[in-house]
């Protein structure tokens, strides 16, 4: 049998032909190592298959290079898609993940559980965010909270998707295919990326000097959306409908055909997400892109540029409409 022991500081620094304190420089990323030196260092660890030891660095830093992730529910495909770039993003930064989903009891004890679980910092997702917005940060975790209205003096970064600017584009979109109108099926009233992008339609209709017709709200689901739109597929005079999420505009496809209502040659719709299937719907699905990949990139780096340099930031990704088939010219 091979040698089972683990790879240690003295067996990198050995490989490397350094020192031991170089090594423990390298992995504790201080600036005091000249570039040419944390490459062969670093080189060395990939070699040897060295990883640091987390419960002996935390004694020394102060800090075990685990995040948190507070999220309200992963049954959605978005917090699903964000979970997995968050983990990815972390991974990438040498920071393990913990996650925790809401309880009845609001964001506090989800706080509690990860500051007992000694994380560095917290990302908030979505839903959560409001809570997190209304709740007293916690003094000891530096936190980055996704998709929540910007605060001046605020105790947290923000980072969040162009929902409004996105959703203005869908809406646009569908006024310059003919259509008289824009119907929305909103998602949940207490989420700040259903009202971004409930604003960012109503202002293009107004801009358009359209009438803005009344609002019907799912939850986010497939169900709600086909629920929802019901009456709209009932309606002959709605011929655009624009979801405010890919998988009730899937719900919506389906009341449209129930109804007899053909897609798009009597009604054009358009989701938002670009999740993984929309390019599958029948028929494909045109749908505003929001980049996961990205969002997960940029606020698990503002989460370290806030554990490791106490600096804080607002920052916004641009959304891109995508153009397949569930949208036609009119008439």
């Amino acid at each position: 049998m091979g040698d089972a022991r683990r790879v240690s500081m003295a067996d990198v620094a050995e490989h490397a032909g350094v020192s031991g304190q170089t090594v423990s420089r390298v992995v504790n990323a201080s600036p005091r190592v000249d570039p040419a030196t944390r490459a062969r260092v670093e080189a060395a660890m990939t070699e040897l298959g060295y990883r640091p030891h987390r419960a002996a660095r935390a004694l020394r830093t102060g800090r075990t290079q685990t995040i948190g992730l507070v999220v309200s529910t992963l049954a959605n495909v978005g917090n699903s898609r964000m979970l997995q770039a968050v983990a990815d993003a972390a991974a990438a930064r040498g920071y393990a993940l913990t996650v925790v989903t809401l309880g009845p009891d609001g964001i506090g004890p989800g706080f509690e559980q990860l500051r007992e679980q000694g994380v560095d910092g917290v990302v908030v997702l979505n839903e959560a965010s409001a809570l997190a917005r209304d709740a007293p940060a916690p003094l000891d975790l530096e936190l980055v909270v996704v998709d929540t209205p910007g605060a001046d003096g605020a105790a947290y970064s923000i980072v969040q998707s162009d929902h409004a600017g996105g959703a203005h584009q869908a809406t646009a979109h569908l006024l310059s295919l003919g259509h008289s109108g824009v119907h929305l099926l909103a998602g949940p009233a207490a989420s700040f990326a259903a009202d971004e992008r409930e604003r960012g339609w109503r202002e293009a209709l107004v801009d358009a000097g359209r009438e803005v017709p009344a609002v019907v709200r799912g939850d986010w689901t497939a169900a709600s959306g086909h629920s929802a739109a019901a009456a709209l597929a009932a309606d002959p005079t709605v011929t655009a409908v624009f979801a405010a999420n890919d998988q009730m505009a899937l719900g919506a496809i389906r009341a449209l055909a129930e109804a007899g209502r053909r897609v798009p040659e009597d009604v054009s719709v358009v989701g938002f997400d670009d999740i993984a299937d929309a390019a599958d719907y029948r028929p494909p699905l045109t749908t505003v892109r929001q980049d996961f990949d990205v969002l997960g990139v940029r606020a698990v780096a503002a989460l370290v540029d806030g554990i490791e340099g106490g600096r804080r930031r607002t920052e916004t990704i641009l959304t891109t409409l995508v153009t397949r088939a569930s949208t036609a010219r009119r008439g």
